[in-house]
């Protein structure tokens, strides 16, 4: 039997049952990353020892009758701007790679070894969180397992694309503008971006205090569930993923959210939104506006956290981060004074569209996943660059915080994402939408064949 092909569930209950050890997963985990690692680039940290002691740890509960928890033996990494203890937390930069090590691990990840999971190691990703394709001047471009020539969208592209390749089989990751329903769109694996606050962000690198949230990848919406559950502090399955949507309460996002979009994207939302019997149509506002204040938000906060380092050690950034920290930098508090005035505004348009429907649905990307070290691509007729226009329809969300699960549509060739948004603090509605989708074969997120 192979293991890394297996769902976290499915692992959790074989060594729970004592079927396997936790070792032998672990072990065949290893296995699959020493072998495929080399090639996706997914590791720059590899924390093995730790992750045989934890599976031995994990097998001693099990032979002596105890509990070993829901994740029993379930092998799972961490993007890298989480604190792993003995490890610097690098945040994708070279500048920190030689800060002191953490002396303990992030909240979110001993939440989930406390549940028995065992840790393998930590993820590439871009630096400092800002950029949408995980192609890092400091530790190289992660592949897109799906199409090695390809990226794996970013910033958490190390976190996909490990579960993607069936390297591990759940990984955390972040999202400020995109970044966990980004990649997860490329590289086809189910991705949850909370409600903004939801999950305690202590024990990890900050880039844009205003948008930042923390969140799960996996092969299934049941250990999708199960993660988040362990990453507010419970034991629950907030996803309820046996509850039915209401098919007259969803929503396709229309305008922005098709403007450019190649037809492979919107005949993706279109299967979703057939699923869910969605037949209506919705518009948030001034969307293009949204991106706009998002962008100057992010580059100022992102610049003034970094101001000193910027002035000190500026040969140390990604060359493709530098200039927009500094430009962020430089921007007048008036801008981002009218920018957060929008907000307020952009936020009470949206609860409006969400009195009439539960769910709005909008493809993760414009397209699926360029090539690696591509720079321009098409977009509603004008060449535009690569890096900043990936995340068109992923930041006017998370400009105001909403809940969204990106799932892997079923199809022949490259990935899609399509995002399946609710409105705050309604992330179970969501994580059942995507469930149900999931149960009638619309969304699936198969290892990729390497």
């Amino acid at each position: 039997m192979t293991f890394w092909d297996q769902s976290a569930t499915a692992l959790a209950a074989l060594v729970r049952s004592r079927e396997v050890s936790a070792a032998e997963i672990l072990q065949a985990h290893i296995a699959r990353v020493e072998e495929f690692d080399p090639l996706l680039n997914c590791f720059t940290d590899r924390t093995f020892a730790r992750a045989r002691a934890e599976a031995a740890s994990v097998d001693a509960r099990i032979a002596a009758g105890e509990d070993a928890g829901p994740l029993a033996g379930v092998p799972i990494a961490v993007k890298n701007l989480f604190d792993v203890a003995g490890l610097p937390t690098r945040a994708g930069s070279k500048i920190q790679r030689g800060a002191r090590p953490a002396r303990a691990d992030a909240p979110t990840l001993a939440r989930l070894i406390r549940a028995g999971a065992v840790l393998l190691g930590a993820l590439n990703m871009d630096e400092y969180a800002y950029g949408f394709v995980t192609e890092n001047a400091h530790d190289g471009p992660t592949r897109n397992p799906h199409d090695t020539a390809r990226i794996a969208g970013g910033s958490s592209g190390g976190s996909v694309a490990a579960v993607a390749a069936g390297l591990a089989a759940i990984t955390l990751g972040s999202d400020t503008n995109g970044s966990i329903r980004l990649p997860a769109g490329l590289t086809g694996v189910f991705g949850l971006k909370p409600s903004y606050g939801r999950i305690d962000r202590t024990g990890t690198f900050p880039f844009v205090d205003s948008f930042d949230h923390l969140g799960p990848f996996a092969r299934t919406t049941a250990d999708l569930a199960l993660a988040y559950d362990f990453l507010q502090g419970t034991d629950k399955v907030s996803g309820k993923l046996d509850r039915g949507v209401e098919p007259g309460r969803v929503a396709v996002l229309g305008d922005w959210f098709e403007h450019g979009a190649m037809p492979e994207m919107l005949e993706a939302v279109a299967a979703v939104a057939q699923g869910l019997g969605a037949t209506a149509k919705a518009t948030l506002p001034e969307s293009a506006r949204a991106r706009a204040a998002a962008f100057c938000i992010t580059a100022f906060e992102g610049g003034q956290l970094h101001k000193a380092d910027l002035r000190t050690r500026p040969e140390d950034f990604d060359p493709a981060t530098r200039p927009r920290l500094i430009a962020g930098a430089l921007q007048p508090a008036e801008t981002i004074y009218q920018a957060q005035r929008f907000r307020a505004w952009y936020h009470a348009e949206a609860m409006k569209v969400f009195e009439k429907f539960d769910l709005l649905l909008a493809p993760a990307t414009p397209c699926t996943a360029p090539l690696i070290g591509q720079k321009m691509m098409v977009i509603g007729g004008a060449e535009v660059a690569v890096r900043p226009n990936l995340g068109l329809y992923t930041q006017p969300i998370s400009f105001i915080g909403l809940p969204v699960v990106c799932v892997p549509v079923v199809s022949s060739g490259m990935p899609r994402g399509v995002q399946i948004i609710a409105g705050p603090g309604r992330e179970a509605l969501a994580l059942a939408a995507a469930a149900q989708l999931e149960r009638d074969g619309v969304v699936a997120a198969p290892v990729a064949a390497l």
